[in-house]
């Protein structure tokens, strides 16, 4: 599995399974410090382990400092940002 943020060498590359973020290169989880968003980002990768099919590649609807972001509850207890 792969985050990419350049589409047209994802699909030329095929990995088996690939996660599309339209973020700036070397933010493949997002801003720094933004730990709220970082892990949302890996949630949704663990996620999409368990539900892509092979070839699979998705686009996450996240925007690029458009976005609130809080740590998934159910991934991660007792944490605070």
């Amino acid at each position: 599995m792969s985050i990419s943020a350049v589409r047209d060498v994802t699909e030329k590359v095929k990995p088996p399974r690939a996660l599309f973020l339209r973020w700036p290169f070397g933010h493949p989880l997002g801003e720094a410090f933004n730990v709220a968003q970082q892990l949302t980002v890996l949630y949704d990768a663990f996620q999409f382990l368990y539900t892509a099919q092979p070839g699979e590649l998705r686009d996450l609807p996240y925007r690029w400092r458009r976005e609130s972001y809080s740590v998934p509850e159910e991934w991660v207890s007792g944490y605070r940002t």
